[in-house]
């Protein structure tokens, strides 16, 4: 009985240490200044341990740097070329002779997003008519070419997608784009065993509601810091949380509760930004991310949901001048976890706990099978 009893202990451990979620950080490059070479940002990744890096920009050069190190890359297609993918497979097979096939499986590559926030341009230029045909050209490409172990996704924003987060149980996703582009996208999801992704940012739902305490958007462990939803009574003790619960509510009203779930991107601004924005600062920032990690790293999970999401990655790598080089986002904004001369701003570790407790938990195993032996 203790022999057993000893061994299922350790099975648990070794499960917990497998399901933690991976933690990565995205690298985009700008037209503004020169980048830091493929190289050394490659070094940069491998030398503060992060396992997964988002590249919005998937620039050949770059992957290829990625070459033999053990990173797992999330590559993008852009929002302009989403009409020629989705109206000819042999253009979603050039992108992938470009950015794919001269690297993998020596890059790592692990995902693919067709596209990144579509709903938010919709009023410059609509390209949901083209997502999920051209996510379909690709998934069939990637088959052609013999590349099954490469899942295809489209990344949507929190606030362009999610009707509300208080509560979370009565989210759903905004019409008429809940039911004519992202219903028929989730089952999409569902048939090639892929993943829902979202932009997640807590900073700017507080920005936005007054009513928010800001340590209940930065992980703080305040008396008082949490709010009920009075529909399930479930306590929330931060905002990532009950973002991340909207989300999977939305998808449950759905019925695509199993598809996992990936935060693209998710982070604090530690400067920049428009006038009044006092709570973009590196304080805020370091506690944001030092309470995002400490969150993950315990393997709670949601109150919803016990695994929670499966990846979240961190934006971004550094910081550029002049501020980011998204469209998306409030231009001067810093969001980098690293200077413009790629010094650490923080004392935040971000290396995935998976693999800090994945070769503890086979080395337990191999203790508990000597152990079981009669």
């Amino acid at each position: 009985m203790p022999s057993f009893l000893f061994i299922s202990l350790l099975l648990s451990f070794i499960h917990f240490s497998f399901s933690l979620p991976s933690i990565g950080v995205t690298y985009s490059t700008t037209t503004t200044t020169a980048s830091p070479p493929p190289d050394k940002i490659s070094a940069t990744i491998s030398t503060l341990k992060i396992p997964n890096v988002r590249l919005p920009d998937a620039d050949p050069s770059l992957i290829k740097a990625f070459a033999f190190t053990n990173t797992s890359l999330f590559l993008s297609i852009p929002n302009p070329l989403l009409p020629a993918v989705a109206a000819n497979r042999s253009l979603a097979l050039r992108w992938l002779y470009r950015h794919v096939l001269p690297f993998y499986p020596r890059s790592k590559i692990t995902l693919i997003s067709v596209g990144n926030a579509v709903l938010d341009s919709v009023a410059e230029q609509d390209f949901t008519p083209y997502l999920l045909p051209a996510m379909r050209n690709l998934h069939l490409a990637l088959h052609e070419l013999g590349i099954k172990k490469i899942p295809v996704s489209t990344t949507f924003s929190f606030f362009s997608t999610i009707t509300t987060a208080f509560p979370p149980s009565s989210a759903e996703f905004q019409q008429p784009a809940g039911d004519l582009i992202i219903k028929p996208l989730l089952q999409f999801l569902e048939e090639t065993n892929s993943s829902f992704l979202i932009n997640l940012y807590p900073y700017n739902l507080y920005r936005l509601n007054s009513e928010i305490p800001v340590g209940f958007a930065l992980f703080q462990d305040y008396p008082f810091n949490f709010r009920d939803d009075l529909v399930t009574g479930v306590r929330y003790f931060n905002l990532f949380d009950m973002m991340a619960d909207s989300v999977l509510t939305a998808m449950a009203v759905m019925g695509y509760e199993s598809v996992p779930v990936i935060v693209a991107e998710t982070g604090w601004p530690s400067g920049g930004g428009e006038a009044g924005e006092v709570e973009a600062n590196e304080a805020y920032a370091e506690m944001y991310l030092k309470g995002l990690v400490r969150h993950l790293k315990s393997g709670v999970g949601t109150p919803l949901k016990k695994d929670g999401v499966a990846e979240v990655y961190v934006y971004e790598l550094m910081d550029h001048e002049g501020g980011n080089n998204d469209n998306n986002k409030v231009k001067g904004r810093k969001w980098g976890i690293l200077t413009e001369n790629m010094t650490r701003k923080f004392n935040v570790d971000i290396s995935s706990g998976v693999k800090n407790y994945g070769l503890m938990g086979i080395f337990l195993f191999l203790i508990a099978i000597f152990y079981a032996l009669p």
